[in-house]
């Protein structure tokens, strides 16, 4: 199974960590601090939608949960 958002696609991510922040030791380990690649991985749900099952990220859900159908309103003049 992809780990990927059906409505905006997003995905997996890889960025790096360091272990140490600046200036730690007098800024000594600035420059030799191991940065190690980590995942960040999206807040996926799996949703039935009008009977369709999906895969949505967490912003997708609130922006669905946000639209809610128009109310009509009687206009009197």
């Amino acid at each position: 199974m992809a780990r990927i958002c059906d409505l905006c696609g997003k995905r997996r991510q890889i960025g790096k960590q360091s272990r140490h922040k600046r200036g730690v030791a007098g800024k000594q380990w600035a420059n030799r601090a191991q940065k190690t690649l980590r995942v960040y991985m999206p807040n996926l749900h799996k949703i039935t939608i009008d009977g369709i099952r999906m895969t949505l990220c967490g912003k997708c859900i609130k922006l669905l949960k946000g639209k809610k159908p128009e109310k009509k309103t009687a206009i009197t003049a």
